[in-house]
């Protein structure tokens, strides 16, 4: 079983990592949920990507994780930019937090990671009435010839012939939990928890990478937060540098889908 100790990739996930684009928020704003005055939870907030982005359009926000480091990092950056960011440490299945205390609450490519069934109902119980809860993920898209799929084609050669960029290595294979950067399965768990009128929407876009923040993109994911497979990644890492100074441009495209499922709480 992968276990992630998500501090040993903080810093390439803050540097590196690219948050939701501006879009993203664009349409949470018109929906009523990225908004001034909005009190936000964002649950396996990791280094901010959600929680930054909701406290830049004027929402109160919380970010919740189980790692520490992670919320120092999403610290830092709030402070940089200026914003106001509470931070807590907890699991999102256990938050801690008061019945109905917040407007909004937010799961940034992270839900997989959870006991969904066990965090819905948690986060129907600290949702105010008629609050919402926003599931999004923000996914690289595999296609002939881009650093997407060369990455995995040396992923698979150097390391683990499973390896699928839909997926979550776990329990020694990787456990596929998306299809093409779309997860209407969640639904399942937000009706288990009484939530209603759910809704989705996804778009594409194209986010450019250098190639050393390629790498770190790279190294700021779970198998890389898993300290047993340490040797083996380093050696890959190094691979991929070498890969990426033959094959591609200094600057290049990595085409991403953004997805969202949002519901309401009765």
């Amino acid at each position: 079983m992968l276990s992630p100790d998500w501090g040993r990739t903080s810093p390439d996930y803050a540097a590196h990592r690219a948050g939701f684009p501006e879009p993203f928020f664009d349409r949470l704003a018109a929906l009523g949920l990225a908004a001034p005055g909005r009190r936000a939870l964002d649950v396996g907030a990791g280094t901010g990507a959600l929680a930054l982005g909701l406290a830049a359009r004027g929402a109160r926000v919380t970010a919740l994780d189980v790692s520490a480091a992670q919320l120092e990092a999403a610290a830092t950056a709030a402070r940089a930019r200026g914003l106001r960011l509470e931070t807590r440490v907890a699991p999102a299945e256990r938050t801690g937090l008061p019945d109905a205390s917040f407007d909004v609450a937010c799961a940034g490519q992270c839900w997989h990671w959870f006991d969904g069934p066990a965090a819905a109902a948690e986060l129907a119980r600290v949702l105010a009435p008629t609050g919402r809860l926003v599931i999004a993920h923000l996914d690289f898209l595999d296609r002939p010839g881009n650093a997407v799929r060369a990455t995995y084609d040396l992923l698979r050669e150097a390391l683990d012939p499973r390896a699928d960029p839909w997926g979550v290595y776990a329990g020694g294979a990787w456990v596929r939990h998306g299809d093409r950067g779309l997860y209407p399965r969640w639904l399942d768990h937000l009706e288990g928890a009484g939530f209603v009128r759910p809704e989705t929407f996804s778009f594409d876009v194209d986010l450019r990478y250098r190639r050393e923040g390629w790498r770190g993109r790279v190294r700021a994911s779970a198998i890389f937060a898993d300290e047993r497979n340490a040797p083996k990644l380093a050696a890959f890492d190094r691979a991929l540098g070498e890969l990426l100074d033959r094959r591609f441009e200094p600057a290049f495209d990595v085409p991403h889908r953004v997805f969202a499922l949002i519901a309401t709480r009765p």
